[in-house]
Formats: structure tokens, C-alpha cells, sequence
């Protein structure tokens, strides 16, 4: 089987769509399937983002701050008979509508990632843009998702909070699995490998926050909500770690000097590679409130590496941690904040070691990223004759149809 997986960018401050691309990889070759991506990038700009990527054909430069190539369409279109299936990674952007146009009367099958751009907090919180994806989407999003084989989610949180931004809404919809790969062995070793390069960290219990420095990870609270535990433990210390697209760390950490606790907190930027798991294997638990989380793949890694987790209920996957007994779950707010660091900080050392258990057998049920490549492969079978015989078919698909208007 050979897939093409379009995304508008392989930048991985791009954050989810493209992490899931490159998570799902090497299991899809394990598998069997060859994978190409084809972007918007522009090539003599993607660096060194494809050096641990399958094929990348760069079809920028993009326009318009809608990742808009003149170049996508067109490629598509002659290159879709090499491939049994394409996959549409997001919304918003143009590579959805370059694969509706492009494989409009094709038999090759397209299927549609939403990556949780479908959640209706976005619309809650910015009104006015969805004001104007209104007005883009019966002739843009709304055809691209009706006209797919399929409509991925990750989770049964993300198909249900899906059906609630557009009243005019038509999808084959489908859950499947999702996840991360395992992380390295060594993680002592790369735990001190992480201390040596940041030896204002030695000795202290890290509290890690490692996702984009974006509003709706709720950094803001986390400070706040830190800041009324640092006085329970001398030895505590907030990580900070991510890309700051939008150049609210300035504010974040104005306001931690407000909050007196700046020097309990290390910005460390974006984390990759082996600098990334010695954090998560250094750190003693892990923080993510956020507002709006579809999936959350460094809550996945963090509990492959045995560490729990404390996020809001916000992040579609705090059912299972929760069931699990993987982590503490509360509000997204300060006080939710602070009372899953309290329940934390209040377990025993053998509480807190059977927890970490926990955590690692969380991720080895739930999350691990084979088990997500197998349930594609069923998606793409049971959807596409023309695909893979030799996959079992998957019965997890559900159609969920809302009457149209406007002949759509």
C-alpha cells in the first residue's frame, strides 16, 4: 500500500499535524505502506525538517497566510494513481481544498485528520474568526469533509465535540487509535545528560510543561497555580519548554516576576530529540492545562516515560488517565491547576511510585503508536476496495449527517 499524507507544512512548530505524521511512519513501514508527504513548504526552506521524514515534495512557496501553492493541486492530480489512498492532515488551510479539486471524479480515495480544528472552543473564544470560517466553510471545509471517505478522530472526545461548530455539517466519521512510539531505553542517561546542560536543574523536582507556548495550553495558569504551591517544597521547579509563535512568553514571564517565582522557572525553547526525553525522564511529573487539547501526543510520551500526568479535562484523551489512575484531572482554570499539584505533592513515595507504574502501563494499553497504525490501515481498507487486501476490516466508523441547504 502506498499512502500520501498532505500537510501545509512539516515545520514541527507546527505542533500536532505533523508530529502525527511522523509518529505514524515507521510503524505504517513495519506495516508494509509506503508513505510520501507533500506540503506547501517552500523547498528552499524546509531545512533540515525532512531528514527524519519519508519523501517530502515541497510545492511552495505558499500565499495568502493560507498556505495557498499554485503548485499543490496540479501535483496531486498527476501523482494520484501512485498512490492507494491520500490523507489530509488539518483544516483551515489550503492543502484540504488542493486534494478535494485534485481527486474530484478520481477513484483514489481521500481521507480527512481534523487534528481537532473541528473543536468547538475555538469558536467560543474567537467569535469573530469564526465569523469568517463561516463564511468560508459551506464552499471550503464543509465539502472537503463531506466528500472524504472518511473523518479520522483520535478519540470518541474529539467525534462528539466535532458535531458542535457548524450546524451545517456532513462526515463519514471514524475513531481510531492514536499514540506515540516508545521513548528511548536509556533514560537515566539522558536524564543526566538534560541536569549536566541545565545544572540549575540538579536537585530539584521538575515540574514539566513541554507544548507550544500558545494561550490555549493555559501557561498562564499554571503559573499562577505554581506559584501557590512553590512555597509547599523549597525544591520545586516549573520547566518551561516549547516554541513561543506568538510572543506571549515576554508577557508569561512578566508576570512570573510578578508572582515572585521567576527564579523557580527555566525557559528552555523548543525541545527535540534527545534534549526532549532527558526532560521528560528528569522531570517528576508533568503539567498540561490547557484549554483545548484534540489528542496531546507529549501527554502520551510523558506517560511512556513513567511519569504522571496532571492536565485539565480539556485534553480529550483525561477519560482513560483518569481511568487509569495515570494522573489527576480537574478544571482548566487556576484553581483546577492547583489542586491536581496539591493531590500530586500530597502522595506518599509509594503512592507516587505506583502511579509512575501506572503511567507506563497507561501508554503501553492506550497510547502506543502501532496500535494506531494497524486501525489506519482497517480505516483505509474498509473504505477503499482498491486498498490492502490483506488488512482486517475495521468496524468503527459511523456516519453522522445533518440535512444540508443550499443544494450542498
Amino acid at each position: 500500500m502506498k499512502i500520501l499524507q498532505v500537510i501545509s507544512s512539516i515545520n514541527p512548530q507546527g505542533g500536532g499535524p505533523i508530529e502525527c505524521v511522523k509518529q505514524l511512519c515507521a510503524p505504517l513501514n513495519d506495516l508494509g505502506v509506503s508513505v510520501e508527504i507533500a506540503s506547501c513548504d517552500d523547498p528552499g526552506q524546509i531545512g533540515n525538517y525532512a531528514d527524519t521524514l519519508p519523501p517530502v515534495h515541497a510545492l511552495g512557496p505558499s500565499y495568502l497566510g493560507y498556505a495557498y501553492t499554485p503548485r499543490l493541486a496540479p501535483w496531486i492530480q498527476q501523482n494520484a494513481t501512485r498512490f492507494d489512498a491520500v490523507i489530509v492532515n488539518g483544516l483551515w488551510q489550503y492543502n484540504g481544498l488542493a486534494v478535494h479539486q485534485a481527486l474530484s471524479g478520481s477513484k483514489v480515495p481521500y481521507f480527512v485528520f481534523s487534528h481537532g480544528m473541528l473543536d468547538p472552543w475555538f469558536k467560543h473564544t474567537y467569535p469573530l474568526k469564526h465569523i469568517k470560517k463561516w463564511l468560508y466553510w459551506p464552499w471550503g471545509e464543509y465539502r472537503v469533509l463531506r466528500d472524504a471517505q472518511a473523518v479520522i478522530f483520535t478519540c470518541e472526545e474529539e467525534r462528539l465535540l466535532a458535531r458542535q461548530s457548524f450546524w451545517l455539517y456532513r462526515a463519514k466519521e471514524t475513531v481510531t487509535a492514536f499514540g506515540t512510539s516508545s521513548p528511548p531505553c536509556n533514560g537515566q542517561e539522558l536524564a543526566q545528560r538534560f541536569l549536566a546542560d541545565h545544572p540549575q536543574l540538579q536537585g530539584k523536582r521538575i515540574v514539566l510543561f513541554l507544548s507550544r507556548i500558545h494561550e490555549k495550553k493555559g501557561c498562564d495558569l499554571l503559573l499562577e497555580a505554581f506559584a501557590q504551591v512553590a512555597g509547599l517544597d523549597p525544591h520545586l521547579h516549573l520547566v518551561m519548554a516549547g516554541p513561543d509563535q506568538t510572543g506571549w512568553a515576554v508577557s508569561l514571564k512578566s508576570q512570573a516576576q510578578r508572582l515572585g517565582i521567576a527564579h523557580r522557572i527555566s525557559w528552555l525553547g523548543m525541545l527535540q530529540g534527545e534534549r526532549k526525553w532527558g526532560a521528560f525522564y528528569a522531570a517528576e511529573v508533568f503539567c498540561l492545562p490547557s484549554h483545548q487539547e484534540n489528542f496531546g501526543i507529549v501527554v502520551a510520551e510523558a506517560l511512556a516515560c513513567a511519569k504522571p500526568v496532571l492536565i485539565s479535562n480539556k485534553v480529550n484523551i483525561w477519560r482513560e488517565i483518569e481511568s487509569d489512575g495515570a494522573g489527576f484531572i480537574d478544571e482548566d482554570t487556576v484553581a483546577g491547576t492547583r489542586r491536581c499539584l496539591q493531590r500530586w505533592l500530597a502522595l506518599d513515595a509509594k503512592a507516587y511510585l505506583e502511579m509512575t507504574e501506572r503511567a507506563r502501563q497507561c501508554f503501553a494499553n492506550r497510547f502506543h503508536i502501532g496500535r494506531a497504525a494497524e486501525q489506519l490501515v482497517e480505516i483505509l481498507t474498509e473504505s477503499g476496495s482498491s486498498i490492502a487486501p490483506h488488512a482486517s476490516p475495521c468496524k468503527s466508523v459511523n456516519t453522522r449527517k445533518t440535512p444540508s441547504s443550499l443544494g450542498l
